[in-house]
C-alpha cells in the first residue's frame, strides 16, 4: 500500500460536463507529488460503503488520450447514486465503516463531484471527521444541469444543457413553422425549485423566430387562466404559440401543475411528471386548437454532442483546482465559479464552507422574470449567453460520437 491516497466520486443526476472535473481531477492528481494512488468509488457515497473501488492510475496514467476522451464523453464515468447519508447518530456504524476503509487505504482526500444533495455528504463527511481528528481533505466539486447550487455563479453541466434547450426549441420552432394551421407547443425543461434551464429557452430567439413565445418558471406562481389568456392574446397574432414551463410550477397554494406526482425521494424532492401533458389536455379542452407537449426529459442532461466548450473547459479548471485545494490543506469546502465580468466574459475559482451550500436551492432572482410572469428580461440573457459559447471536439467512429468505455459499470 503507497503511503497518501485520495479518492474520487460522483453523485446525482449526470451531466454533459461531470466527467470533465472528474478528468480534471485524475489529470492533477496523477501529476501530483502530493498523491501516489488515486482511487474512484463506483456509485458515489455507496461505492465506499460497498467497497466498489477501482485504481484510476492504471487507466489514465500517461494516457493524455484517455484523459480528453473522458472530458468529451457524457454522464458519469464512475456511475452515481442518489443516497442520503444518516446523521451521524442514526447510523455510527456507516460513518465507522467509511473512515476505516479510507484508513485501510490510506486515503487523505476524498473529492464528490455533485449537486445540492451531494455537498450534504461532504458537509456530513467533514463533520465526522474533525469529530474524530481524523487526518483528511474532503472537497466538494460543483455540477448541476439545474443552476442552483448558492454561493456560485453557476454550476458545470448548466451551460451545456442550456445549449441544449435553445438548440432544441429552437429546432422546435422550425419544425412548427411549416404548417399553416392554428397550433400551440409546449415543451417541458427540468427544473423543479429552480427555473434557470427553461429560461435558457430564451437563447433560442433570433431575428425570424420568437420562440419560445412564453416562458414559465417555479419562482412565480402560475396560473392557469392567466396561461390560457396568454394564449388566446398570442393567438390573435400569431398562428403558432411556442411555450417553455418548468415542471415544477405550481399556483398560489403550491399546487404542482403536473398530471402525476410519484413519491418524493430520500432527499424529500417531489418526484413530478407530466406538466406539458397537463397543459396540452387544458389547452385542448379550453381552446381547441391543435396542441402538443414535448417532454425533453433526460435528453437535456447529457448531450455532449450539442455541449458548451465554456463548460468544458470550466469544469476540467475545478477538477484541477480541487486537487491544488487538497493540497493547501483545505476542507469542509465547496470550489466555486466567480464571474468577474461579463463582457469579455472572465470567471476566477474560489471556495466557500460546504455548510452554506447543502440542501439548499438558489433560485432565479425574480427581477430576472418579467412582471407579467410569462417571460425573461435582457438581465437574464446577459447572465446566460457566454455560459453557451464553443463546442468542444467530439471523436466519432462510425458516425456515432465514440465516448469512454463505460464496462465496468454494466
Amino acid at each position: 500500500m503507497k503511503n497518501n491516497n485520495c479518492i474520487v466520486a460522483q453523485s446525482g443526476g449526470p451531466t454533459a460536463a461531470i466527467n470533465a472535473s472528474l478528468a480534471g481531477v485524475i489529470d492533477a492528481a496523477i501529476k501530483s507529488k502530493t498523491f501516489d494512488t488515486i482511487y474512484g468509488s463506483i456509485n458515489g457515497i455507496q461505492g465506499v460503503l460497498q467497497h466498489k473501488i477501482i485504481s484510476l492510475n492504471e487507466t489514465f496514467e500517461n494516457d493524455d488520450d484517455a484523459i480528453h476522451t473522458l472530458m468529451t464523453s457524457p454522464a458519469m464515468y464512475l456511475g452515481s447514486c442518489r443516497y442520503k447519508l444518516p446523521n451521524t447518530e442514526e447510523n455510527p456504524a456507516q460513518y465507522q465503516f467509511i473512515f476505516e476503509t479510507f484508513q485501510q487505504m490510506n486515503i487523505h482526500a476524498f473529492f464528490y463531484i455533485g449537486g445540492n444533495d451531494s455537498m450534504d455528504t461532504v458537509d456530513k463527511l467533514s463533520q465526522y471527521a474533525k469529530n474524530i481528528d481524523y487526518d483528511i481533505n474532503i472537497i466538494g466539486i460543483p455540477k448541476t444541469i439545474d443552476n442552483d447550487l448558492m454561493e456560485t455563479d453557476h454550476t458545470p453541466g448548466f451551460g451545456s444543457a442550456a445549449k441544449f434547450v435553445a438548440t432544441s426549441m429552437l429546432e422546435i420552432s422550425h419544425d412548427t413553422y411549416i404548417y399553416d394551421i392554428e397550433s400551440v407547443t409546449i415543451v417541458e425543461i427540468m427544473g423543479r425549485d429552480a427555473g434557470w434551464l427553461t429560461a435558457s429557452a430564451a437563447l433560442a430567439r433570433n431575428s425570424y423566430s420568437h420562440a419560445p413565445d412564453l416562458i414559465y418558471l417555479p419562482e412565480k406562481d402560475f396560473s392557469t387562466f392567466s396561461f390560457i389568456n396568454d394564449l388566446n392574446i398570442l393567438l390573435k397574432k400569431n398562428k403558432n404559440v411556442i411555450v417553455a414551463v418548468s415542471e415544477g410550477v405550481h399556483d398560489s397554494n403550491g399546487n404542482y401543475i403536473s398530471a402525476s406526482r410519484a413519491a418524493a425521494d430520500k432527499f424529500g424532492h417531489a418526484q413530478l411528471s407530466g406538466t406539458g401533458k397537463a397543459l396540452e389536455q387544458l389547452v385542448q379542452s379550453t381552446i381547441g386548437c391543435k396542441v402538443r407537449s414535448i417532454e425533453l426529459n433526460v435528453l437535456q442532461r447529457s448531450a455532449m454532442h450539442i455541449s458548451s466548450l465554456t463548460d468544458i473547459n470550466e469544469s476540467f479548471q475545478l477538477g484541477k483546482e480541487a486537487i491544488k485545494a487538497a493540497e493547501m490543506g483545505l476542507s469542509s469546502i465547496m470550489l466555486t465559479l466567480n464571474r468577474e465580468s461579463n463582457n469579455p466574459y472572465k470567471i476566477s475559482i474560489g471556495n466557500v464552507p460546504v455548510s452554506e451550500v447543502a440542501n439548499v436551492a438558489k433560485p432565479v432572482p425574480i427581477e430576472w422574470i418579467n412582471e407579467a410572469g410569462n417571460d425573461v428580461t435582457k438581465e437574464m440573457l446577459q447572465y446566460l449567453r457566454p455560459l453557451i459559447e464553443g463546442e468542444p471536439h467530439i471523436r466519432y467512429k462510425n458516425g456515432i460520437p465514440d465516448y469512454l468505455s463505460i464496462k465496468h459499470l454494466i
